[in-house]
């Protein structure tokens, strides 16, 4: 028969295997992440010779400005099952490139030439600046005008 305190520590042993189990797993990197990035194809405003981990955290960055998941743009491919990158059958890609374009021409074109000390926030536009986090940018709703008093 076990003493109080043989107990008490075959439970303490007990409650920490799954921790320590879990903890184990944690650390050991999921085997896909070891595997080398496909060579981006079907690029057409972005570089075509952006290296794809570039690209990926290029795309990550878009999906999270909008908010969305990678397959508000990129297509699924119904055989696989997986997403066809450069497939271009998602109408959402066609608008996406464009936006892309578009943000583009705004810093290189306009944003490169303004020289104001007051508006230091105003380098470069990007997804967010009009998305904040949204798939569609909000409609702006000026404030009610507030009366002058004389």
């Amino acid at each position: 028969m076990m003493n109080k305190a043989s107990l008490v520590t075959l439970a303490a042993i007990l409650s920490l295997t799954p921790a320590i189990a879990f903890s184990q797993k944690a650390k050991t990197p999921p085997q896909d992440m070891h595997h080398e990035l496909p060579k981006p194809t079907n690029l057409q405003v972005l570089p075509r010779d952006i290296p794809p981990k570039e690209l990926v955290t290029l795309m990550r960055g878009y999906a999270g400005q909008l908010g969305v998941k990678c397959n508000y743009c990129h297509a699924r491919d119904e055989q696989t099952k997986k997403l066809n990158f450069a497939s271009d059958a998602n109408p959402q890609k066609a608008n996406a490139r464009t936006m892309i374009a578009m943000t583009m021409e705004i810093n290189q074109k306009y944003l490169s030439r303004i020289k104001d000390p007051d508006m230091p926030m105003v380098s470069k536009v990007e997804c967010g600046t009009c998305h904040r986090g949204h798939d569609a940018p909000e409609a702006y709703i000026p404030p009610p005008e507030k009366p002058e008093h004389h």
